[in-house]
């Protein structure tokens, strides 16, 4: 495996932000790390990048111990963070010449400068200030430091954050491609980015994990469940659609439209409709929503 998380722990006095978190990724795997605020995710990345050590546990990368070996770690392992610090004063180029100095790439520097602004969609803004780019052109100069070196692991803190949709869109195809021969782990709050690029996600909540697989296949952590989209002709109240025998929630979602939880498998379509005619009022449409990621997620991580 590329990565190997084992039992790691971190301590803040008597508060865990970790707490015994074990997994493993592969070469060629995208995963997603998800959660809510304060879930542990940037943690959990600084201690795989050598940022902090872990207060319990170990990590693995490529054969090499973060607390052992943490400069053979660095030499194969990218870190783009959350604030992507960058010094703004440099030109595109010039940045990433002085960061392949760090990385002591030699003769080798020219042409891996000249393949990574290609990567990274770079070749108009390469002799910009760094600091005259927009955001997603930062980002993508972000990117290119943490690949300038060719590694093996790139672990990235909130990619797309900030970003308008073109941009994301941009940083999305490009990560997907870097994905297909590296190993790369990804935290974001913006589920359908996982959807869209990763292969795997990891969900956690106060420092533990509480899911781990593809995203299509973690609707099955919560079978036990249906969820019916419904528009009226007029509002209903929320605490009468609960009434609803086998409703377990309803939600406003816009409109004349609620979206209702059942308690179990059970199709309450018929049970919807026969309220809406008890109520006098008319079902405009009434279907059966499937289980998403945002669901499970917010099913999971419920306080």
């Amino acid at each position: 495996m590329a990565v190997e998380v084992r039992q790691v722990s971190k301590r803040y006095g008597e508060q865990f932000a970790l707490d015994h978190v074990t997994f493993s990724v592969g070469r060629g795997e995208v995963v997603g790390l998800l959660g809510p605020n304060g879930a542990g995710k940037s943690t959990l990345m600084k201690i795989i990048a050598c940022f902090i050590p872990p207060s319990g546990g170990e990590v693995i990368v490529n054969g090499h111990n973060v607390m052992t070996e943490p400069l053979q770690v660095r030499q194969i392992l990218g870190y783009l963070p959350e604030n992507n610090p960058l010094y703004t004063e440099m030109y595109v180029r010039e940045y990433l010449s002085f960061m392949a100095g760090i990385f002591h790439l030699g003769k080798r520097t020219g042409g891996r400068i000249a393949e990574i602004i290609e990567m990274a969609g770079l070749q108009d803004e390469q002799h910009k200030k760094i600091g005259a780019l927009s955001k997603g052109y930062r980002q993508r100069v972000g990117l290119a430091q943490a690949l300038i070196h060719d590694p093996e692991v790139l672990i990235m803190d909130e990619p797309t954050s900030g970003l308008d949709p073109n941009q994301i869109i941009g940083i999305r195809d490009l990560i997907r491609g870097i994905g297909k021969e590296k190993t790369v782990i990804l935290s974001t709050h913006i589920l359908q980015e996982v959807e869209a690029m990763c292969t795997r996600a990891i969900i956690l909540d106060h420092g533990r994990i509480v899911a781990d697989d593809e995203p299509r296949k973690l609707s099955s952590l919560i079978p036990d469940t249906m969820i019916i989209m419904a528009e009226f002709s007029s509002p209903v109240a929320l605490t009468d659609l609960e009434k609803i025998p086998g409703a377990l929630e309803a939600i406003h979602v816009s409109g004349n439209t609620y979206q209702i939880r059942s308690k179990g498998m059970d199709d309450i379509r018929p049970l919807v409709f026969q309220f809406a005619v008890r109520s006098g009022i008319t079902v405009l449409s009434l279907s059966r929503k499937e289980q998403s990621l945002e669901n499970v997620f917010q099913e999971l991580t419920k306080k």
